[in-house]
């Protein structure tokens, strides 16, 4: 006997309820059972982070009785085991001696928490043959485990409530009977399906042999709205591909972009668009982009109607600098690009700045070379004037070997650090190596050096660095703070991380203060007629600075009260 379309059509329903609602059941049921699970988890997540952070406070090496008071306030049936990073057991309450136990990084919950940062299991304990739910929760340097017996308890605990079951049971009867119905009156539609089918194939449609029920009205009906389909997926997918392809690179542009509609609506930003705008305007309007101050031009732009499609400026706000572009596209939208080139001008600037200062610093010595020279060559002298003047000439070289040498050596710092070598260094030593050094300079200028250091205070860091930080301040300090000084470098702090250092003379000081925030900055001279008198290439400070810098440090000077300069650098041990 042959089966009506209706007894198909109405068969085929009942199937695809009957799965869908045995689906629903299962989904529910598991949902439900993790629901649970996880409501568990953050107990157990929890209980975890107050044991963690009470044996952090007292040290890994946490025994049983510190423990009680802690324990008296959680779950008396509660399992804690506090693992150390390797996988060896530092504390289980259920065993006062964790070294009767094995190692447990292979523990499936042990191995999930050090890769995941959480890990979940229920299994059987290898230590006492029981039954556990665990939960184990990775710190970076240990892991805290907590488990509960796996008892009827707790399985009562994860069992699914029936109440939702019942009712899909219900609604499925209900469902079965309105199946019925509507399969019945659905049959006398499929003449009219088949002839808006086929006047849609009239239109462009593609005869694809793809029938959807063979031997019946629905054959001739699913050629067609495959043939429909198949070209609407087809384009879908297409338009979906380059969509995402476009919105990928907007996402991982290194641009602000933004969208705009013809009528200047938003349509679509990425995230670096949202932080540039945030930097140009404090508080700008995301409904009304345009509202902002900085994009005024943009807006005189679009309402000059024809004209170029293209139009770029620059937005400075706030000591920073942004290229703005912008394309008009057919439709009258268009889009806004931002670019942050703050780096750029700011390179640019120094690179201009830089290049007149050396041209500056260099032309001093070379004009005295030459002069010098010139003079010897051309003017009748005798031995003693002539000696006279190549020495004059031979110290003025010695300045410029000096300012090479500096900027090699600053230039090394800021473009390779990564050539410089690490280790541990004790500072007291090189302060003593600088100190011998510069022995005749110190003597010469009536200067009372001290080195207060404490033998063995060490940090790490590059030893030849390390030198020149000292070398310079030493060097500056008997130049430029004066004559019959006092020079004292010691600790004066110790913060675990760092050590502080302070270089201090009893000298001038520097009483500009505009000149003190000024100190480390390249070729800066307080007094320029004086410093060139006693030398120096204007970048010894620099150096300190990026010096320390380059060691994870920092350093700031300041005005003694008593007169004189200090300078306070901390440095890592």
């Amino acid at each position: 006997m042959k089966i009506t379309y209706k007894q198909k059509l109405t068969l085929s329903f009942i199937l695809i309820f009957t799965l869908f609602t045995a689906g629903v059941i299962v989904f529910e049921q598991y949902g439900a059972r993790r629901y649970k699970t996880e409501a568990l988890e953050e107990r157990l997540d929890a209980y975890c982070d107050i044991v963690y952070a009470y044996i952090s406070e007292r040290g890994a090496a946490v025994t049983g009785t510190e423990m009680d008071s802690l324990l008296a306030i959680l779950p008396a049936n509660l399992r804690l085991t506090y693992i150390a990073a390797d996988g060896k057991v530092l504390y289980d309450n259920l065993f006062p001696d964790p070294g009767q136990l094995e190692n447990h990084s292979g523990r499936p919950e042990i191995a999930a928490a050090a890769s995941a940062g959480q890990g979940y299991d229920i299994r059987e304990s290898a230590s006492n043959s029981q039954p556990y739910l665990y939960y184990a929760k990775y710190y970076g340097n240990a892991v805290m485990r907590a488990a509960l017996p796996y008892d009827i308890q707790v399985q009562h605990f994860l069992k699914p409530d029936n109440a939702f079951l019942y009712f899909i049971v219900v609604l499925f009867v209900i469902g079965l009977l309105l199946i019925r119905y509507v399969g019945g009156r659905f049959g006398n539609s499929i003449q009219k399906l088949r002839d808006f089918s086929a006047a849609l194939e009239l239109e462009g449609g593609e005869n694809i042999a793809v029938p959807l029920f063979p031997n019946d009205e629905l054959g001739e009906i699913g050629k067609s709205i495959a043939g429909n389909y198949k070209r609407l997926k087809d384009s879908e997918s297409k338009f979906a591909r380059e969509r995402e392809k476009l919105l990928q690179h907007i996402y991982i542009s290194a641009e602000g972009i933004c969208f705009f509609a013809h009528d200047g609506k938003v349509a679509f930003y990425n995230g670096l668009f949202l932080q540039y705008l945030n930097a140009i305007s404090p508080d700008p309007d995301l409904n009304n982009i345009l509202s902002v101050d900085a994009f005024a031009p943009v807006k005189d732009f679009i309402a000059g109607g024809a004209g170029d499609n293209y139009y770029e400026y620059t937005i400075r706000e706030r000591d920073r600098e942004f290229l703005l572009r912008l394309n008009r596209f057919d439709d009258n939208s268009f889009e806004i690009v931002l670019n942050d080139v703050s780096e750029q001008e700011k390179t640019r600037r120094l690179k201009r700045e830089m290049t007149g200062n050396i041209a500056h610093e260099l032309r001093t010595p070379v004009t005295s070379i030459r002069g010098y020279l010139e003079t010897v060559l051309e003017t009748p002298l005798n031995a003693e004037q002539q000696r006279k003047f190549t020495e004059k000439a031979y110290n003025q070289t010695l300045v410029l070997s000096e300012l090479i040498r500096d900027m090699g050596l600053l230039t090394k710092i800021e473009e390779t650090p990564d050539k410089f070598d690490f280790k541990s260094v004790d500072l007291h030593d090189v302060v003593e190596k600088v100190r011998t050094d510069l022995k005749d300079d110190i003597a010469a200028n009536g200067v009372t050096f001290r080195n207060d250091l404490p033998v063995g205070t060490t940090v790490s860091g590059n030893e030849s660095l390390l030198y020149s930080i000292f070398r310079n301040l030493v060097d500056n300090a008997v130049k430029h703070a004066g004559r019959d000084i006092d020079v004292v470098v010691g600790k004066i702090a110790d913060g675990g991380k760092t050590v502080a250092v302070s270089f201090a003379d009893t000298g001038r000081g520097i009483a500009d203060e505009k000149g003190l925030s000024r100190i480390f900055e390249r070729f800066y001279r307080i007094d320029e007629g004086r410093t060139r008198e006693n030398g120096g290439s204007g970048l010894g400070l620099s150096i300190v600075k990026n010096a320390v810098l380059i060691h994870g440090g920092d350093i700031a000077a300041r005005n003694r009260d008593g007169g004189g300069l200090e300078f306070i650098i901390h440095l890592p041990v």
